[in-house]
C-alpha cells in the first residue's frame, strides 16, 4: 500500500522528488513509533484503530526530538496523505487525522534584497570567476531568478530551444506539482542569455538544458548557491542574499510598485493567493520604517 501511495503521489499528483522523499521519510518515523507505541509492527488494521491520542504522542516525540513547527505541519500532511489514500480504498478511517490541528507556523516574513542590489548582483561584471562565460552563465540564472520570478529550480530547467533570446517575450516555466505557467522576460534578461550563449564553450543541444556546467553537463544549483555566497561576502550583502531572495525581491519591488497581488501571484507560480500575502507584510514594514525614519513626530527626541 505504500508503494501504491507513493506511485499516485508520483503519477496522479505530481509531487516532487524531493516532497516524495520527504513525505516517505516522516511516514516511516511514524510507523517506527507506532511500532513501539503498540510492541509490534503495525498492520492496516492497527492503523484504522489509531486514535488521536496516538498522534497526539507521535508530534510530541518529534517535538522532543528538536522539530520545528513547519517540519511537523509537513510530516502531519504525508501521513494524512497516507491515511487518506487508505482511506479511499476503504482500508482505514481518517477521522482522526482531520482533527489533528496542524502546529502554528511562524509568520516569518521574506527578506527581499533592494532593487539597487538585486540589479547589481545580476550583472556579469560583478560575478566573482575568471572565465567570463561561466560568469555570464551565473548572471543570466540571476536575472531570470529576479526578472521573471523563477524559482532557481524553474530557471535551470528550461530547455535550450526554449530560451528568449531578444526582444520582450514570454517563457513557458514548469513548476512544482508540474503546473505551468507564462512570465514575462525582459529585454535586458534576454540579452543576459545571449551574452552566456555567445561565449559558452559548448553548445547546449535543444532538447538539453539551457544552463550547462563546465564539463557541458546540467548545471546544478549547487554551483549557482556557491556563486551567490562569494558575491554576498565581496559586496557585504546579508546572509539571507540567496538567488531565492531575488525571487522574493521580484514580488515585493513589483508590489511596491503598485503591482496587482493577483498578477504577482500568476507570476509566482502560488496556488493560493494566501501564500503571495506575506509579500504585502514586507512592504508594510518598509512603510513604517520610512515613517519611522520621517516623520517629525515618529521618533523622540533627546530631552
Amino acid at each position: 500500500m505504500i508503494d501504491a501511495w507513493e506511485e499516485h503521489l508520483r503519477g496522479e499528483r505530481r509531487l516532487s522528488p524531493k516532497t516524495l522523499e520527504a513525505y516517505g521519510r516522516d511516514l516511516a518515523q511514524f510507523l517506527s513509533f507506532i511500532t513501539l507505541h503498540i510492541g509490534n509492527p503495525p498492520t492496516i488494521a492497527d492503523l484504522a484503530d489509531l486514535r488521536m491520542g496516538d498522534i497526539r504522542g507521535f508530534m510530541a516525540s518529534r517535538r522532543q526530538g528538536g522539530a520545528g513547527a513547519r517540519t511537523l505541519a509537513r510530516g502531519l500532511a504525508g501521513i494524512r496523505s497516507f491515511i487518506s489514500f487508505l482511506e479511499r480504498e476503504g482500508l482505514a478511517n481518517g477521522a482522526a487525522f482531520r482533527a489533528m490541528r496542524t502546529p502554528r507556523q511562524p509568520k516569518t516574513l521574506p527578506k527581499p534584497l533592494s532593487p539597487t542590489l538585486a540589479v547589481r548582483v545580476t550583472e556579469a561584471e560583478e560575478q566573482l570567476d575568471d572565465e567570463p562565460w561561466v560568469a555570464a552563465r551565473n548572471a543570466a540564472v540571476l536575472a531570470l531568478c529576479y526578472g521573471s520570478g523563477l524559482r532557481i529550480s524553474e530557471a535551470l530547467g528550461i530547455r535550450r530551444a526554449d530560451a528568449p533570446l531578444s526582444g520582450e517575450g514570454v517563457l513557458r516555466v514548469t513548476g512544482k506539482g508540474g503546473k505551468t505557467r507564462l512570465v514575462p522576460v525582459l529585454p535586458v534578461v534576454a540579452q543576459a542569455i545571449a551574452d552566456y550563449l555567445r561565449l559558452a564553450p559548448f553548445a547546449p543541444k535543444a532538447d538539453g538544458p539551457l544552463f550547462i556546467g563546465v564539463r557541458g553537463g546540467p548545471l546544478r544549483p549547487r554551483i549557482v548557491q556557491l556563486a551567490m555566497a562569494k558575491m554576498r561576502g565581496a559586496l557585504g550583502l546579508p546572509d539571507s542574499a540567496t538567488p531565492h531572495a531575488l525571487r522574493h525581491s521580484f514580488a515585493t519591488h513589483l508590489l511596491a510598485g503598485g503591482g496587482d497581488l493577483r498578477a504577482i501571484q500568476e507570476l509566482l507560480g502560488h496556488a493560493s493567493l494566501s501564500t503571495t500575502q506575506i509579500y504585502t507584510g514586507v512592504d508594510t514594514e518598509r512603510l513604517f520604517a520610512v515613517f519611522e525614519e520621517t516623520h517629525p513626530r515618529a521618533r523622540r527626541r533627546p530631552g
